[in-house]
């Protein structure tokens, strides 16, 4: 029996809406050809949302094929429309912004007012930013020799496959389309199975404002199947990823069938270095700000903190208790809550086997190391903010990336300890380094291995600063101008003024 393509919803917080449950290929909303359909769970009860319909290699097929089509004349069309479109998208997201900010909490298990919202905000940002740049995509003249000219051309790749994690599902499909069709491309975009939701509401704004048919398209699917497909595509150009390390990997070599173009953002396990003169205060805030937001479901987490030895103990102190008292747990839709419950059960059971993992390693709880079983609470994925302490660089909880809000603190003695310590992992995303000594700062900052560092702050990302990591972290840039540049390819073209063989 078929599913239907869309279902109607009203949320806790009010806001009622339609659902639409279909693949978004060509413009429209339509079943997939096998009739395979996934469950959107809600992290807060377990229980369904709703049933949407689930892509397979030869959906994937038809959506490369309309969004090929497409692109024949999406590449003429000017960069100055191409930006009237995008900032229009901007202008829905702002008009809009409550309802889709609930969405995406409904859907991921995001507070709202702590965190979805924001989510929306940056959406909004992103696509403005990258509207500004599309008529702004220019090549350069090289002029070397008077009988010859040569300039060159900055041309979109054509199709783009674009996977999308559930942990920001929204933002970072913004991060991905907006450049992308800045630049000229089309696109076919693989949601998570976690959280289709959001997204397949904000497909039918692309249609709304005028985007053509075929250059977004939008599908719900498994990384098995639906993302393999996708990535091993003789028709896909270039392929965008986010998410774990091993699909990565995955990713990377199905995508050498045709040696397309590869940008992969994965995993991280990111130090933050705190040094004797900090100032303790900021510290403590952006240390928690940097692994309890997003529920520690953040691949730039801040997760691993090395505090010198002389301030260890105050820093332990005030932090517990910052966290305890401005990091209240509770569901999606509650005002006054911060943390909201896991993605998914697969992820709280993963999580709470880490907790059983440091504490068998012998680190010291500080604060929570268990399940949240305080009322409704127990019905969801809730696990409490967890504090471990006098952890050593062989623990597991230490070079593992749990991807929840458990944060693994030591000590050091010396900025060299400190840059070891740091640099004593496979992955390399991001790092923060809290000092009042503004030289060590820049000192730090280029002796650790990472594609981002923070002095006295923690994850904040901005939309004109390139994002990206080195080692296992990943491949490429997104945002600022470096990430446009991932979405075109230079040609160089010859003119003869003169020269005679």
């Amino acid at each position: 029996m078929s599913a239907p393509l869309e279902f109607e919803v009203t949320l806790p917080d009010g806001n009622k809406f339609t659902q639409p449950a279909g693949l978004f290929i060509n413009n429209e909303f339509v079943k997939s050809v096998a009739g395979k359909t996934l469950e959107s769970i809600n992290p807060a009860t377990g229980e369904v949302n709703g049933v949407v319909y689930a892509a397979e290699a030869e959906d994937v097929d038809i959506a490369v094929k309309h969004a090929r089509a497409a692109f024949k004349e999406w590449k003429k069309v000017t960069g100055v429309e191409r930006g009237i479109l995008l900032n229009k998208i901007a202008d829905t997201f702002e008009e809009k912004r409550d309802l889709i900010g609930a969405i995406e909490a409904w859907d991921s298990g995001k507070t709202k007012e702590a965190n979805a919202v924001y989510d929306i905000d940056e959406c909004i940002s992103c696509f403005r930013y990258f509207a500004g740049w599309a008529d702004k995509i220019q090549g350069k003249v090289i002029q070397n020799d008077p009988k010859k000219l040569a300039y060159t051309i900055h041309e979109p790749f054509g199709v783009c496959g674009q996977i999308i994690p559930w942990n920001y599902p929204l933002a970072m499909a913004a991060w991905k389309l907006a450049p992308a069709l800045a630049a000229g491309n089309v696109v076919v975009l693989k949601t998570s199975e976690l959280t289709p939701l959001s997204l397949l509401y904000v497909a039918q704004i692309f249609k709304d404002v005028g985007f053509p048919p075929g250059v977004v398209n939008i599908i719900s699917g498994f990384g098995a199947t639906a993302g393999k497909a996708l990535a091993s595509h003789l028709d896909v150009d270039k392929i965008a990823f986010t998410g774990s390390t091993v699909t990565g990997q995955a990713i990377q070599q199905a995508a050498a069938s045709n040696m397309k173009a590869v940008t992969l953002e994965c995993g991280g396990k990111s130090p933050l270095i705190i040094r004797e003169d900090a100032d303790l205060e900021q510290a403590v805030k952006w240390a928690a700000f940097g692994i309890m937001s997003n529920q520690g479901q953040i691949c730039t987490s801040t997760s691993r903190i090395y505090v010198h030895e002389k301030v260890y103990d105050q820093f332990l102190t005030e932090y517990a208790q910052h966290v305890k008292e401005e990091y209240k747990q509770g569901t999606m839709f509650d005002s006054s809550a911060v943390v909201g419950p896991q993605v998914s059960k697969v992820q709280h059971d993963k999580i709470l086997n880490y907790i059983d993992i440091g504490k068998k390693e012998g680190a010291r709880v500080v604060l929570g190391g268990e399940k949240n079983t305080e009322g409704d609470l127990s019905k969801g994925f809730f696990i409490k903010p967890t504090i471990f302490a006098d952890v050593k660089p062989g623990m597991r909880i230490v070079n593992e990336e749990i991807f929840g809000p458990v944060v693994a603190v030591g000590k050091f003695t010396t900025d060299d300890e400190a840059i070891t310590l740091a640099n004593s992992t496979q992955y390399g995303l991001g790092a923060a380094i809290f000092t009042k000594d503004i030289t060590v700062a820049h000192y730090l900052a280029t002796e650790i291995q990472a594609g981002m560092v923070w002095i006295n702050s923690s994850n904040d990302s901005d939309v004109h600063i390139p994002f990206g990591g080195v080692k296992m972290s990943g491949v490429g840039r997104e945002l600022g101008e470096y990430g446009l540049s991932m979405y075109t390819q230079a040609k160089a073209i010859h003119v003869n003024l003169g020269n005679k063989l």
